[in-house]
């Protein structure tokens, strides 16, 4: 669900001024005019190999702390805009594939389909993540939308790996 209401449209000056905003819009990505939770999702990609270097326990761990992490950034600069949930704010996406790639194993070819797989269930929004994206509101809303996107597109890819290796 996004918000196109002035105050929406103009982030630009707190993303390069205010920390937190420049970390909700995903270091700026969240700027692009066109499909800005795709960029988000491509500036979360090169982060992913960093987090394949933990154990299993370590990234699942990761992944708690940048979700709760995720509910209170989303919705304090959600809040300070003014708006439900700026299409601009991409961590949430940055989170959904950092999701998707737990437990996938190394490899270009993985990160390019792990993107692939999250970019489709994350727009396409199946039942229950329509739902959560229509109903669920704040920081948990912004954010639970691209979780569950991210755990459809982690199922996804562990049937993957466990046809393809």
């Amino acid at each position: 669900m996004t918000d196109t209401s002035p105050v929406a449209a103009k982030p630009q000056t707190l993303v390069w001024s205010n920390p937190w905003h420049n970390l909700a819009f995903g270091f700026g990505s969240g700027l692009m005019p066109k499909a800005p939770g795709t960029w988000g999702s491509l500036v979360a990609l090169p982060f992913v190999p960093l987090w394949q270097l933990l154990p299993g326990w370590g990234y699942l761990l990761m992944l708690g702390l940048t979700m709760l992490f995720g509910v209170w950034l989303c919705g304090k600069v959600a809040r300070e805009l003014g708006v439900h949930d700026h299409e601009g704010i991409v961590w949430d996406e940055f989170v959904g594939i950092w999701i998707t790639f737990w437990l996938v194993p190394e490899g270009w070819y993985w990160l390019l389909l792990g993107f692939v797989v999250f970019r489709v269930m994350d727009i396409a929004k199946p039942w229950p993540i329509s739902w959560v994206d229509r109903h669920i509101h704040g920081g948990v809303g912004i954010m639970l939308d691209d979780v569950l996107a991210g755990v459809a597109a982690w199922a996804v890819m562990q049937g993957l790996v466990s046809l393809l290796v």
